[in-house]
């Protein structure tokens, strides 16, 4: 895929709603990918190459291949960082991974399609803000 200047971030909660087959998912995806809008976190790539179950590698590295896959660099790790002690200081405790996904999202420029939008405090880089607004 090509890199675009606008896109959506697919959390791997969404990436692995898609390769078990949820119908939203896979309408949402397909859209992007017709849109070359698809971009993915090289720690969801992790993530998903991590967690996939005995049968599902094809499906899962070929989902991958048609994501632009964002990769880590200081920018975003300094993001995250600032990101990470600002919640800190109000009593907010966010996990290593998000806060770097949530920075790569921010940094790029992106939309993050999450459905564990608690894990994500900074609400103006998600593409759905409320558990009402996601599909299916």
């Amino acid at each position: 895929m090509k890199e675009t200047d606008a896109g959506i971030l697919i959390d791997t909660d969404v990436a692995i709603d898609y390769l078990r087959g949820r119908e939203y998912a896979g309408q949402f995806l397909h859209t992007l990918w017709d849109q070359e809008k698809a971009h993915l976190s090289i720690l969801s790539v992790y993530e998903l190459l991590a967690g996939m179950r005995r049968g599902e590698e094809e499906a899962t590295r070929s989902f991958i291949e048609v994501c632009y896959v964002e990769n880590l660099d200081f920018g975003i790790v300094a993001k995250a960082g600032t990101v990470y002690r600002k919640y800190r200081r109000q009593g907010i405790t966010l996990m290593l991974l998000d806060c770097l996904i949530m920075a790569t999202a921010a940094v790029r420029g992106l939309k993050l399609a999450t459905r564990n939008i608690k894990h994500y405090p900074e609400k103006h880089i998600l593409l759905w803000k409320e558990p009402s607004e996601i599909p299916g």
